[in-house]
């Protein structure tokens, strides 16, 4: 049934601006973006909601999650990550290649296409994976058909690492579109987990984690993919930057090559592994408070183009033992805008600089269509924020199925109050209204 729904006393968000108005939703689409209190569109709607003052954003795009579908689907999938994501005003999620089977072949793609277009309910897109068997084959990709090439070059799950020099410069040379780095010496990671089980046993304390996956591991690998990517001319996106050595090989505001944070490297420091231990362990693993805080710095002056959670759920058994047995990786999702929200109230980024690096610029970087901005004929994926409403994360407000979070008993001072994917109201104040409702493949303009 046509709709036509007007969201109106709300402060709009959108490409540097923050300014009160109103916004009209018909169908699927933006119709029209309106200044002024009780501003009144020209075509009449057939509901009003009077939002009294709360935001309206785009819908994130989380642009890095692992829904550990196929395969993997004790930890997550992509009906209960997906609706986490809506809880959290994420409604485009991008979707990495190490599960079962990896995404490695084209039948493994639409495998994954096809689950995601049954189950996800918010809109998807998926990475295709290099490893040392299809470097040769990867420029024959459509390129409108994935949202880039991730590329491995540190030990990580799935059997996916290319190590191999010979390997690595084939990837560089025949990517077709952007290639995503996950950066990470192996050599250098397995020689201090070597001495480190030396020192102190079989399963070394998890604070030893930024010790053995360390700085000198990433900035060796980030640094020969930067001159890769140089020698090569190839787009590239290193993901999930984690010391403040990294952030030397990027230009603020580079076109060619471009850097991600993700949450868990923007929120945590080494100090937390003596609260939280296993619970933050993850690959890269979170380093310093200078790390920390000169990564915050970095989203200000466009070194850091993008701020993703790489979502990665483990039951929490998984998460048991040190840092060579526990498994690395921790749900995001659902938290990851509000968490952002709370660096806005402490002042480490303003709220339109949060809506360039979790809404515009992952549309722009991996050229999604219609997606990531408020503008008339986009689609209307959108997210109701609303300030000075506290409420603490427990478990029964979890919706990732593996119901355990590294923010737990942290009390959030903004709600996600609806969210709005494809123009329909999947969350309302707490509630889903149709669990049935599928998300959209999203479409690239390349």
């Amino acid at each position: 049934m046509h709709r036509r729904i007007l969201l109106k006393n709300a402060i709009l968000v959108n490409e540097g601006r923050q300014f009160l108005g109103a916004l009209l939703i018909d169908n699927d689409r933006i119709e029209q973006i309106l200044e002024g209190r009780d501003a009144q569109p020209t075509i009449p709607p057939q509901e009003t909601v009077d939002l009294d003052g709360a935001y309206i954003l785009p819908g994130v795009i989380d642009e890095h999650v692992h829904f550990r579908e196929p395969g993997l689907t004790a930890k997550a999938d992509f009906h209960t990550e997906s609706l986490a994501a809506a809880a959290g005003g994420v409604t485009t999620i991008l979707d990495m290649p190490n599960t079962l089977p990896t995404t490695t072949t084209p039948e493994a793609l639409e495998q994954k296409q096809a689950i995601a277009a049954s189950k996800c309910h918010v809109n998807y897109g998926f990475f295709f994976g290099a490893t040392l068997d299809n470097a040769d084959a990867l420029s024959q990709l459509d390129t409108r058909n994935i949202a880039g090439v991730k590329l491995f070059m540190g030990a990580s799950t799935g059997n996916m690492l290319v190590d191999d020099a010979e390997a690595l410069r084939r990837v560089f040379a025949n990517s077709p579109t952007i290639l995503v780095t996950h950066c990470e010496d192996t050599p250098t990671i397995s020689a201090n987990m070597k001495a480190y089980k030396e020192k102190f046993g079989a399963d070394p304390d998890v604070s030893y984690h930024p010790l053995i996956r360390s700085e000198a591991a990433c900035v060796e690998s980030t640094r020969l993919a930067v001159q890769l990517a140089n020698e090569y001319g190839t787009r590239l996106h290193v993901a999930h930057l984690s010391t403040a050595a990294e952030l030397e090989f990027f230009a603020p505001s580079g076109r060619q090559i471009t850097a991600e944070a993700c949450l868990p490297h923007l929120l945590f420091c080494d100090e937390d592994y003596k609260r939280l231990g296993t619970r933050i362990k993850c690959n890269p693993a979170v380093k310093t408070r200078a790390d920390r805080d000169a990564l915050r710095a970095a989203l200000n002056d466009g070194r850091i183009a993008t701020v993703a959670t790489d979502h990665a759920p483990h039951q929490i058994q998984d998460k048991v033992g040190g840092a060579a047995r526990a498994a690395s990786g921790m749900p995001m999702v659902q938290f990851s805008l509000i968490a952002m929200l709370e660096l806005v109230d402490s002042g480490v980024l303003s709220l339109p600089r949060l809506v360039e690096l979790m809404c515009h610029r992952p549309a722009s970087i991996f050229s999604i269509e219609n997606r990531g901005y408020l503008r008339e004929g986009y689609n209307a994926d959108l997210v109701v924020v609303r300030p000075e409403s506290p409420k603490t994360i427990t478990p029964n407000i979890i919706r990732s199925k593996c119901n355990w979070s590294p923010l737990e008993g942290r009390t959030m001072h903004w709600a996600v109050e609806k969210t709005y994917v494809n123009g329909f109201l999947l969350y309302n104040k707490g509630h889903m209204t149709d669990e049935h409702v599928p998300g959209r493949a999203v479409t690239y303009a390349r």
